[in-house]
């Protein structure tokens, strides 16, 4: 019988959300939320004997605090495998579950963890053991299972084969093997396979990362025409498009006209990825429409345009973002807009 630790954050312990996100680490004996599902997984096979739940933005914000108690967890369980989340999409969770990877393996103890692959949790530890799961955890069961699989082999100090033989996100490593043909024979059959239009699949998958040249600078500011876009979640109140707090596919533009300030009794902040009630209070904080008239009474600009367009960005897929990239600019040179401030949360 394996023992294992688990990490979970505050919103799958039981503790609440973004109000919570603040929790400081905090151990508790035997299993926890999804822990409950992982040991009914296990049965006699296993135990969960230890859960580390801590704040998201905790992690995030305090890390050298929230470093030492994964460590301090590690050194007083001392556990056979360490299983973090799973994290899904959310990239602060994410970030902490590639952490606590990243301290259990240097402490001599095998970690898995649960993402999914445009997480940028991914980025923060590569050679973290990475099971790829789905955008929410509606794939819950499917993800425990198979961190499972894969922790039972590297508790067992059994060899793991590729990344996708054995279930796991490639970690850039390269080790030296045997193959049954030599690689210029398995080259030229790829590019033959290529060339006839059929399926074929890299040896030495490569990232490519899209460049985008920079927009020539703006002439004359001072007769600029200047548009506000947000990934904030700043909506009318009462939210009438249903804008979602997360995994959001769309964008859509609220009216600007004759208004000098966005006050709490007209716009709300519906984001789902930070504490959201501040912004509620002042959407301010996020779309800063007050100091913006200020800056076009000054001359600083020629006009602010009268509209913005928002969407919310926590969790939303690269496809999607590229997306409202592309039509929101269609928007904008369709009004004959000189630049565009994309104002952060």
């Amino acid at each position: 019988m394996f023992r294992i630790s688990h990490y979970v954050n505050q919103f799958f312990a039981g503790i609440g959300g973004e109000e919570h996100a603040n929790h400081p680490p905090e151990v508790r004996e035997g299993p926890v939320g999804p822990g409950r599902a992982l040991q009914a997984m296990l049965k006699n096979e296993g135990r969960v004997i230890s859960t580390l739940v801590c704040g998201d933005n905790f992690f995030n914000e305090r890390v050298e605090a929230a470093r030492a108690a994964v460590q301090a967890w590690l050194r007083e369980v001392r556990p056979d495998a360490v299983l973090a989340g799973p994290a899904f999409a959310a990239g602060r969770y994410g970030s902490a579950c590639a952490q606590v990877c990243q301290l259990a393996e240097e402490a001599g103890i095998p970690a898995v963890t649960g993402l999914h692959p445009e997480n940028p949790g991914v980025l923060v530890y590569k050679r973290a053991y990475v099971v790829p799961t789905g955008n929410s955890a509606t794939g819950m069961g499917p993800a425990l299972q198979a961190m499972l699989a894969l922790t039972r082999k590297r508790a067992a100090g059994l060899p793991l084969g590729p990344a996708e033989a054995d279930g796991y996100l490639p970690r850039g490593i390269r080790r030296p093997g045997l193959r049954e043909r030599p690689g210029a024979e398995r080259a030229v059959a790829m590019l033959v396979t290529k060339l006839r239009g059929g399926p074929f699949r890299t040896e030495i998958p490569v990232d490519k990362y899209e460049a985008v040249p920079p927009a020539a600078p703006i002439g004359e500011m001072c007769r600029a025409r200047i548009a506000v876009v947000t990934t904030g979640g700043i909506v009318p109140k009462g939210n009438p498009d249903r804008i979602k707090r997360c995994s959001e596919t769309r964008w859509r533009m609220y009216d600007l006209t004759g208004l000098e300030a966005l006050t709490p009794d007209k716009f709300e902040c519906v984001h789902g990825g930070f504490f959201n009630l501040p912004a509620c209070q002042d959407p301010h904080l996020v779309l800063p429409l007050d100091a913006l008239r200020a800056l076009e009474r000054e001359g600083a600009f020629g006009k602010l345009m009268d509209f913005f367009c928002s969407t919310v960005g926590n969790d939303q897929r690269l496809a999607d973002c590229k997306r409202h990239g592309a039509e929101i600019g269609a928007l904008l040179r369709s009004h004959q807009v000189d630049g565009a401030l994309l104002v952060a949360t």
